[in-house]
């Protein structure tokens, strides 16, 4: 079969893809009738709280697993604890802990929140805690010898040639966050994840819409942190010549 033979098959498997961009930029009608969904006031609005949720259980998460692993790391305890709660968060169930939080405390804002950061905790913690022990500990004992107290050592020397796996764990959670931010509905807040999870209402176009949203913005939010590692990361290391 000839390339000009093929086009029109090679055009259709972009057909859906041609169909989702116009449920985003115009909207349909529901599979149910009688409403307009999708269109840029329906996916800005659902976007919207999306990244707003994932930004506020991101920001929760760092705020108890950060500072919780880079001080088990600069006294060398707690490995245990790091590494158990590092591979138990991995098993988690993300619907179960939802469905949890929601027979607990309700659903709503706070429960999706919580339960989004519990499952962002992990790679924070473990990748923290394994940062700080790959320090030269030479290096550690030096800013001691110049009377720099644990504070100031874990700060001004440990988290900076620490960066690269600290912000690798937070870029693991971020992503972990706005994926599983995708059932939202599950737990009373309307998210992109509304696309994909009421098939019956958007149909197989809003689905894959839906997809792709997520994906963007994945992919942007990883680029984004991407951005903030680089310009965290001292020179010593992007040059490779730090020990």
């Amino acid at each position: 079969m000839s390339i000009l033979e093929s086009l029109p098959q090679t055009l259709a498997l972009f057909g859906p893809f041609t169909d989702a961009f116009d449920f985003v930029v115009s909207g349909r009608e529901a599979q149910t009738g009688g409403v307009q969904v999708g269109g840029p006031g329906q996916v800005l609005d659902l976007a919207t709280t999306q990244l707003e949720v994932t930004l506020l259980a991101l920001t929760v998460a760092i705020v108890l697993a950060l500072p919780l692993g880079l001080a088990l790391g600069h006294f060398g305890r707690g490995e245990f604890l790091a590494v158990s709660i590092g591979n138990g968060g991995r098993a988690i169930p993300e619907l179960a802990l939802i469905a949890l939080m929601a027979a607990a405390i309700g659903v709503g804002m706070v429960n999706l929140v919580v339960a989004l950061a519990i499952l962002g905790i992990p790679p924070i913690l473990t990748n923290a805690y394994v940062g700080i022990r790959q320090v030269d500990r030479s290096v550690v004992e030096a800013a001691r010898g110049m009377g720099m107290g644990n504070l100031a050592t874990i700060l001004r020397v440990e988290l900076p040639l620490a960066v690269p796996l600290v912000m690798g764990g937070i870029r693991t959670s971020a992503i972990n966050i706005v994926a599983t931010a995708t059932i939202a509905p599950l737990a009373g807040i309307l998210t992109l994840g509304d696309f994909i999870i009421a098939r019956n209402v958007y149909g197989d176009t809003g689905v894959l819409a839906g997809a792709v949203l997520v994906a963007l913005m994945a992919l942007t939010i990883e680029a984004t942190l991407a951005a903030v590692q680089w310009g965290l990361t001292p020179r010593a290391l992007k040059s490779g010549r730090a020990t």
